[in-house]
């Protein structure tokens, strides 16, 4: 086929050995089919922090099933229940066809698995059988989950069958995570039934944990407690005790898995339930000899391997969080990023961003960086930036690209497995990662770690944004009137200074305006104080209008009002006062309110003398506003005087007519 046949991956977890050997197997059978994986993953359940399941989770929701042929499911890691059901429903509407692991819940899937039941069985069987066990205690994983399920039915069928009772007090449900183990033993050892001859775990996670508390409370394993688990995990033949366990062909499930789906794809014909063998592995945990005797030499080269690639990844998580803690913006944070993700192996590395990520939503100093309301949860933005797009060392970003498609940019051919993990901070939605052709996702026991420190680091960024804008807003109130926006006299001083002493220094002309509102006490107290607001405004807003060429105003006081401009000359006096007036006209035939919206002028252009400062200058531009206030209010006097006069003329003159 020309077109290599895209499948997508749901999972949870990918840095845990169960999900590490099916993807290793679905890998292979990409490869060898040319076929490109998606691999969608979350790490959800890890932190007990509901909102970071949230943002975790929310990877799920990037998925753009129309790019895709066909679906892999492994459901069963993801602990969130409602979180499975929406992927179960969406993946079901898509019709596309899917494989799904360990999971015979819905027939339309083709569902490829191991036997849990028999395989749980043939444990708790071995258990009581062989060593005459009658008290057993069981830690099990999730409900809902269909291979817990299995098992816990195993283990209930199969104690009935032996006449040993089933007692809830000795059953611990957990999310199959280490912790359960540990759970599980401190609430075993604290409900006062008598101690348990063997505890039976759903698989090695919890059975390991449970080994390491029990031994706290200074058991030792298998003398006092047997403990088992399930999956044979690396840490589980390798433990001391060798823990006795159940063996499934993690590697063989993934391929075929996928296997099966691009069989589906190109139009073969399967079953819909493939059932893969499991066996039990009798070791020290129980008190059997294993079987296969433990390779030291083997054993020492994977745990140096081991050792050395958790040393390197600690020693890149250090610096990764040392140098990024030093990052002021996003540019530095990039770059930094680069630089050190650049020591990972793989053919591209992609850091998505949200459009939206460092978005400052500003009412005022309504300003909160933990507003929920302004940011993105659930779900991506229809455009996404890539700042970081590394292929052979080199950053080819992607300024913009749809969320649609996922990729920044198209896989240049098939047989490519990529990682899609979340980006964010708790609930809030940053972005996603990309890792294409790299093992360091599921191999690296910090790819967790290091993902969380970029994270923590951008939402670091954003929130330095909005601290900036923050003090922007605040300084824009320190210097602006809000009820006029203008400056204030804290602006004027800040903005006047400076121009003042180039005038000086260059010898220039100062032009300096005071303007004081006239009639405002009476606008207040006929129409009210609002009205008494609107008339300011109009009277700022022409005020501004004339200033132009690098002019500056300023509400000087409650009804006064000041203008500056350098490089004047004696015309310019003129000119202002003359467009001043002329505005207040125009502003009072727009308005057409029943009062009139004016003010007194006084304006000055003065050289700057060495001994004169700029409030001198100020008081002779208000004296000279003072003295033309004073003779329009004598102007007005004198009409008034004159209209009185007249009507008492006419009076007469009618009294007589």
């Amino acid at each position: 086929m020309d077109k290599p046949i895209e499948i997508a991956v749901i999972v949870a977890g990918i840095d845990e050995e169960y999900q590490n050997g099916v993807i290793d197997g679905i890998r292979h059978c990409a490869k060898m089919n040319n076929a490109n994986i998606s691999c969608f993953c979350a790490f959800g359940g890890v932190l007990a922090n509901s909102k970071f399941d949230v943002g975790e989770y929310n990877i799920y929701s990037l998925i753009n099933y129309s790019k895709f042929d066909g679906v892999i499911l492994m459901t069963n890691t993801i602990s969130s229940p409602v979180d499975k059901e929406k992927i179960i429903a969406k993946v079901k509407s898509t019709g596309l066809p899917v494989t799904i692991l360990d999971c015979d819940e819905h027939p339309e899937f083709y569902n490829i698995s191991i036997d849990n039941y028999s395989a749980m069985q043939a444990i708790v069987r071995h258990v009581i059988e062989k060593h005459n066990v009658k008290r057993l205690n069981y830690i099990s994983g999730p409900m809902e989950n269909p291979e817990a399920a299995e098992r816990m039915r195993a283990f209930r069928e199969t104690i009935a069958e032996h006449s040993i009772p089933y007692e809830y007090e000795r059953v611990f449900v957990g999310e199959f995570r280490a912790a359960d183990g540990k759970n599980a033993v401190d609430s075993f050892m604290s409900s006062g039934l008598q101690r348990p001859q063997a505890i039976i775990c759903a698989n090695d996670a919890m059975a390991l944990a449970a080994v390491e508390e029990l031994g706290n409370f200074g058991y030792k394993i298998p003398d006092d407690i047997i403990v088992t688990g399930f999956d044979n995990t690396y840490n589980a033949r390798h433990n001391l005790p060798a823990l006795t366990t159940v063996s499934r062909p993690l590697d063989d499930a993934g391929f075929k898995a996928c296997e099966i789906l691009i069989g589906l794809i190109i139009g073969r014909e399967y079953p819909k339930n493939t059932v893969l063998n499991a066996s039990p592995v009798f070791s020290e945990s129980c008190g059997c000899v294993s079987v296969e005797e433990t390779d030291i030499s083997e054993y020492r080269v994977s745990a140096y391997k081991l050792l050395n690639s958790c040393r390197r990844d600690v020693s890149l998580l250090n610096r990764m969080t040392t140098e990024l803690a030093d990052t002021q913006d996003s540019a530095s944070t990039i770059h930094t990023v680069s630089k050190i993700i650049n020591e990972i192996k793989f053919d591209r590395f992609c850091l998505c961003l949200c459009s939206n990520w460092d978005q400052v939503v500003s009412n005022g100093l309504n300003i909160d960086p933990t507003d929920t309301s302004s940011y993105q949860i659930h779900g991506y933005t229809p455009k996404m930036l890539a700042p970081l797009v590394l292929e052979n060392n080199i950053n080819d970003p992607v300024s913009m690209f749809d969320s649609a498609d996922m990729y920044p940019a198209p896989l240049k051919n098939g047989g490519n497995i990529s990682f899609f993990v979340p980006l964010h901070f708790g609930e809030r939605c940053l972005g996603y990662y990309i890792f294409t052709n790299s093992k360091f996702p599921t191999k690296s026991l910090l790819c967790h770690a290091l993902m969380l420190t970029i994270s923590n680091s951008i939402e670091n960024i954003r929130k330095l944004v909005h601290l900036k804008s923050m003090v922007k807003e605040l300084d824009k109130l320190y210097v602006i009137d809000p009820l006029c926006n203008v400056y204030n006299r804290n602006g004027f001083i800040r903005n006047a200074d400076p121009m003042f002493k180039r005038t000086k220094a260059s010898k220039q002309k100062l032009l300096i305006s005071f303007i004081d509102m006239d009639g405002l006490k009476h606008i207040n107290d006929c129409y009210g104080h609002n009205e008494g607001d609107f008339a300011l405004q109009r009277l700022a807003g022409v005020i501004s209008d004339c200033c132009k060429g690098g002019r500056i105003c300023a509400r000087f006081g409650g009804d006064e009002f000041i203008i500056l401009g350098e490089n004047a000359c004696e015309e310019d006096i003129m000119a202002l006062e003359t467009v001043f007036e002329a505005q207040l006209k125009n502003i009072n035939t727009i308005v057409k309110k029943p009062y009139t919206i004016a003010a007194s002028i006084g304006t000055i252009v003065s050289e700057i003398q060495d001994n004169v400062t700029l409030f001198n200058l100020i008081t002779q531009a208000d004296e000279i506003m003072y003295a033309n206030k004073k003779r329009k209010r004598t102007s007005r006097y004198l009409r008034h005087e004159e209209s009185e006069e007249e009507i008492q003329y006419e009076s007469s003159g009618n009294d007589q007519a």
